[in-house]
């Protein structure tokens, strides 16, 4: 996929040159954080029980992918269960034409607390954080990680202004300090400083302790719809 592997040309990327600079942690990182096949074997009947309920719900499609900004900016298909419906881009556009209040929210945020795209298998997935799993493909590629912002699309990237150049030294996370303080809980202008911080204060044993603040997060279903 060409786009996938394209870096994003916008001006937040001036600051940084696509390609020279080595994510946070580096190595390290990677091999000490267990980032890669960690973990993954033993998820494997989870796995297959998630793919079957998504596939039967409607008859869709398992698994969707979806471009997002990575590490120097270098574009990738971050994976997720399918959680919408099929033609969940005309509902959308529907749906905010006719929801003044609901178009607020979504220019605000890029979410919507009541998203009428979700369908009711994908609203358990989302409340569990289930629908992330695939995601451990993308580490086990290289273009993300265990712990790091969590990854947006580009004209999200625009929104971090001067900031976008921290997010751009990392890989993204499949979770991060964002979602174990709130995650839609909080501000966007939140969600931004939390990745600054992360990135400027990096170290293993911080990725250890949010890994760890993952698990109760993701139980209590904290901040995610």
């Amino acid at each position: 996929m060409k786009s996938a592997t394209r870096s994003a040309s916008a001006p937040y990327l001036t600051t940084i040159e696509t390609g020279r600079h080595r994510p946070i942690g580096g190595i390290s990182k990677r091999i000490r954080h267990f980032d890669g096949v960690f973990g993954a074997p033993c998820l494997q009947p989870l796995f297959l029980m998630l793919m079957a309920l998504v596939k039967f719900s409607d008859g869709g499609s398992i698994f969707y992918g979806h471009r997002r900004v990575g590490h120097n900016g270098r574009f990738f298909q971050c994976l997720k269960f399918r959680t919408m419906a099929p033609d969940a881009d005309r509902i959308l556009q529907d749906h905010l034409r006719k929801n003044p209040k609901a178009y607020q929210e979504w220019q605000a945020n890029r979410k919507l607390q009541d998203d009428p795209r979700v369908t009711a298998v994908g609203s358990v997935l989302r409340k569990l954080s289930l629908d992330e799993l695939p995601q451990l493909i993308n580490i086990i590629r290289g273009e993300m990680s265990v712990v790091g912002p969590r990854p947006v699309v580009e004209d999200e990237l625009e929104l971090y202004e001067t900031s976008a150049v921290f997010y751009l030294q990392s890989r993204p996370g499949l979770t991060g300090l964002w979602q174990v303080s709130g995650r839609n809980d909080v501000s966007y202008a939140s969600r931004i400083a939390f990745d600054t911080h992360y990135v400027t204060n990096w170290s293993l044993i911080r990725d250890v302790v949010i890994v760890a603040k993952t698990i109760p997060a993701v139980c209590l279903s904290r901040g995610s719809y």
